[in-house]
């Protein structure tokens, strides 16, 4: 196509951004997480993507780690009720797992596309 770039964009710059990991214009998503059919700036078909649970495991781990060291050091520190962990620590897991999901899920689908990845097969 003539109208491809020369260098492709860097997969984690369109991922993040939820744009075509090939043109970087076109929209990735179609809603908060559906991956749309193909770009409708330059017709990639989007098939190939499926990043699975990846994303997921990942912010699980980061989300964890980071709220779960947070409300040990302000239990040890503070000592606060347990209601009081529930109204700060709920919430603010539930919000940084759904901030993080769409970015990671379209980080997840451009490096698939970079890396060429495709499902493994048993002999030819």
């Amino acid at each position: 196509m003539a109208d491809q770039p020369i260098t492709p964009p860097s997969p984690f710059s369109t991922g993040l951004a939820g744009r075509c990991p090939r043109c970087g214009e076109g929209k990735l998503f179609d809603g908060y997480l559906k991956v749309r059919p193909r770009c409708a700036a330059c017709g990639l078909d989007y098939a190939f993507a499926d990043s699975a649970d990846g994303p997921a495991v990942f912010i699980m781990l980061i989300a964890g780690f980071t709220v779960l060291g947070m409300a040990l050091y302000v239990e040890i520190a503070y000592e606060p009720p347990i209601w009081l962990h529930l109204v700060i620590w709920l919430p603010l897991a539930l919000i940084t797992c759904l901030a993080l999901l769409r970015p990671m899920k379209g980080l997840a689908v451009a490096l698939q596309y970079a890396n060429r990845a495709e499902e493994g097969r048993h002999g030819k």
